[in-house]
């Protein structure tokens, strides 16, 4: 099985928040749907990174229905593209911005080969045809009970919000980390997760590295006592969790997995 490296996606993201936000809400007042908790947007970021580097980040809502999730999203680089309350500028105003904005950055920005839509709404599913049509590829995100099928099928990849809320399949290292060195385990596991999820084919230490950096651009090996990213594959592999090999050809440092 090669051991190249894939290339990197470079991806924009597109949130319909009142839709996220409405989708998380359960309880119903006079007919209307009630926002439930707030969507956790970093979550989702986390997943998207684990398929690429994302280059624009941008989120369309009534800001002052919503004030209390400014901060954070600021927080996370999200561009705010402000929507007027829809009782002044119609039902779809948000919806035809955010696709205008969409078809603008398809046809300028080359580089950008992925979308990434984050919305359930019936009414992206144009949007999502005209992307393809243009080479790109489209990832959505949305909560089960609001996503429409009609868009969850035109899709390239569809993921549910609730599926990234499960705990990943990593083992549990509490025992033999000390907890100083336990968030990095955290964080390295459950990137080597995500990234089996993507495709079966080994993962280059260099590879893991750079989607870690891009969940933690903080993350320094360094900062757990590691003269390098290959002292802790090779520490995690001496402990059992994992399994390794080192390529023949380039000399790297490769993890085939969990160990089983």
């Amino acid at each position: 099985m090669a051991t190249t490296d894939m290339p990197q996606s470079s991806i924009a993201v597109f949130i319909d928040y009142e839709n996220l936000a409405l989708g998380t809400g359960k309880r119903k007042r006079n007919g209307h749907q009630e926002p439930g908790p707030a969507p956790d947007v970093k979550l989702i970021l986390e997943r998207l990174v684990d398929k690429g580097r994302i280059t624009a980040k941008r989120a369309y809502c009534d800001w002052q229905r919503f004030d209390t999730a400014v901060t954070p999203l600021h927080e996370l680089g999200i561009e705010l593209i402000e929507i007027p309350d829809r009782a002044y500028t119609g039902k779809n105003s948000a919806d035809i911005r955010l696709a205008v904005d969409a078809v603008e950055m398809c046809l300028t920005k080359d580089h950008i080969d992925t979308f990434a839509i984050l919305s359930g709404d019936s009414d992206f599913s144009p949007l999502v045809s005209k992307l393809k049509e243009f080479g790109k590829t489209v990832i959505g995100v949305g909560m089960k009970e609001s996503t429409s099928s009609l868009l969850a099928e035109v899709c390239d990849e569809f993921i549910f919000y609730e599926d990234l809320t499960r705990s990943a399949g990593i083992p549990d290292f509490s025992q033999k980390v000390p907890k100083e060195k336990q968030p990095c385990y955290q964080l390295l596991f459950e990137t080597i997760d995500a990234l089996q999820r993507e495709s079966d084919s080994f993962i280059l230490a260099s590879r893991l590295k750079d989607t870690m950096r891009r969940k933690r651009p903080q993350f320094s090996e360094g900062s757990f006592g590691y003269r390098s990213f290959t002292a802790l594959i090779r520490e995690a592999a001496k402990l059992g969790f994992i399994d390794i090999h080192q390529d023949p050809k380039s000399g790297t440092v490769v993890v085939d997995g969990f160990h089983e």
